[in-house]
């Protein structure tokens, strides 16, 4: 009769020791998400950075390309200025899109390919893309980590219960943006 108290506290233990450690484990993973998306976020600044550059260049060289410049600036400020996550990366593959109309249009302007400048500015935009492709893919792996604990038994529900819930993934958006761009003079 006195073993039952006793199996009881042990099992109400088991159960506190648990809830705190998987709550503990989802504070974890949400913190490496958060870290590598602002990882991610120094990268996409640099990117924005380096854009004005980018099109003060082409600017000199294609003037009647001025649509395409616009939209690529337009691109960039939406982008800086997303609020929310979702925001953040529809915005960005905006941004990837009307930069791929920029370097299609270089390709038009033999003068503009051989000017230094622009090589050294276009260079520098290939290793910050480089750079977030690989932040992104460390985010995409984080959040995969705390999507997939956050919809496994038992510990979703802790999550549902502290209400921590998924994160999305940093991806392309719809088909067009897969495709390769077509420029037509």
């Amino acid at each position: 009769m006195k073993l039952l108290p006793i199996i009881i506290l042990v099992i109400i233990a088991f159960l506190i020791i648990w809830l705190i450690s998987a709550y503990n484990s989802f504070v974890r993973l949400k913190n490496s998400v958060e870290e590598a998306f602002s990882t991610m976020d120094v990268y996409l600044k640099k990117r924005y950075d380096l854009i004005p550059n980018l099109v003060e260049t082409v600017k000199g060289y294609a003037a009647h390309e001025a649509g395409t410049l616009e939209n690529v600036v337009q691109a960039r400020n939406m982008a800086q200025n997303a609020t929310t996550l979702e925001d953040k990366i529809a915005n960005e593959n905006i941004l990837s899109g009307t930069l791929k109309s920029l370097f299609a249009i270089a390709e038009a302007y033999p003068d503009l390919k051989a000017n230094t400048n622009f090589m050294d500015l276009q260079r520098q935009l290939q290793k910050i893309e480089e750079d977030i492709a690989n932040s992104r893919k460390y985010y995409n792996a984080v959040v995969r980590e705390f999507n997939t604990k956050t919809e496994s038994f038992p510990s979703n529900l802790v999550a549902s219960m502290f209400k921590f819930i998924r994160k999305p993934m940093f991806e392309v958006e719809g088909a067009e943006e897969r495709q390769n761009v077509k420029v037509q003079f």
